[in-house]
């Protein structure tokens, strides 16, 4: 009996010693193939994930529209077509008018953190959780959501200020963009994003909702458009992190936790090296006398945001949820001081 008793122990220590085997996550982004982004989650975060989990869980991240449409990820999730999805929510407000407001609140918080404290540490999950329910049929877990980026405004003449809104032409999407910067007195213009460089050079428009500065840069928009208003004055895209319920449910709760967390670790720092990026950029370009960096007044901010608030109501009134989310969002920015 001895040395079948050793060899048992022996292979219960083997056992024990060996290493958890990973499950692996397929997570389809909004990012495009090749972003910055992307390739800076991929090198510095997607290994975290193994060491915070201790060697269980793995995600793969997949490019914008690799398995399905953006806009169809969360029905994807729920149905298990895709593990999980990485996506920039305004993709969703066809579906739910509540993800117009949850995904990016025109000219709201002044900086990522503070959006992104109003999922982490706020009531922001808890509301998206349930306009995530309603386009996924129930079957998505919201695991995270934050902003990464707060865009630039190129402009070819130069909008110091909040009354030099009045009268310029400014490239926006329909919906809530355009109804805030029309609030504004700009007249708001609805072109494609491909046609955005040949209708600032042009002067089709005189500004354009586009991107981050060194995206705009990248593209060439800065070129043509001399005065980019930086950080910039309107959009904040938010996004998702999603995890079909079934495969969430699944995981340890321990691991669950570490998911989360390390969602909001990654996203804080992939904020903190864009806007670092952005900041050198932005310096580099106005030291070679190649554009001029406008960054508007706090007071200029702020009545903007007041033009916005009259904008963010009208659009709440569109459903329950989109109220719900505004509601949420109002007595957040009330809480840190954004609003009266």
């Amino acid at each position: 009996m001895r040395p079948t008793i050793t060899a048992l122990a022996g292979l219960v220590a083997c056992a024990f010693a060996a290493p958890a085997t990973a499950a692996t996550y397929t997570i389809q982004t909004s990012f495009n193939a090749g972003d910055f982004s992307t390739q800076y989650l991929t090198e510095h975060w997607l290994p975290r994930i193994a060491e915070m989990t201790g060697g269980r869980v793995e995600i793969a991240l997949t490019p914008n529209g690799s398995v399905v449409p953006a806009k169809e990820t969360p029905h994807a999730v729920g149905l298990g077509v895709i593990d999980g999805d990485w996506t920039s929510v305004n993709y969703f407000s066809g579906l739910e008018p509540a993800f117009a407001i949850l995904g990016d609140l025109i000219s709201g918080y002044d900086t990522p953190q503070q959006m992104a404290g109003f999922c982490e540490n706020g009531p922001g999950e808890a509301v998206w959780q349930k306009a995530l329910d309603e386009v996924s049929d129930g079957e998505a877990h919201l695991v995270g959501c934050a902003p990464y980026s707060r865009e630039a405004l190129p402009a070819r003449v130069p909008i110091q200020t909040f009354d030099d809104l009045k009268g310029k032409k400014i490239r926006a999407p329909e919906g809530l963009a355009s109804a805030v910067f029309q609030a504004a007195g700009a007249s708001p213009v609805s072109i494609p994003f491909s046609e955005v460089y040949g209708a600032l050079e042009k002067g089709i428009v005189d500004a354009a909702d586009a991107s981050a500065y060194v995206n705009n840069a990248s593209t060439g928009l800065n070129d043509v458009a001399r005065y980019p208003l930086y950080p910039g004055i309107h959009s904040m895209p938010s996004m998702q992190l999603s995890f079909n319920r079934e495969k969430w449910e699944d995981l340890s709760e321990a691991d669950r936790k570490a998911l989360r967390d390390w969602f909001y670790m990654a996203m804080a720092d992939l904020t903190r090296v864009v806007a670092e990026q952005d900041a050198a950029l932005a310096a580099k370009d106005a030291a070679a006398g190649k554009v001029e960096v406008i960054d508007w007044a706090q007071a200029d901010r702020d009545r903007l945001r007041d033009v916005a608030r009259i904008e963010w109501e009208k659009f709440a009134a569109k459903g329950p949820l989109a109220k719900e989310a505004l509601d949420a969002n109002l007595a957040y920015m009330k809480q840190i001081g954004l609003l009266k």
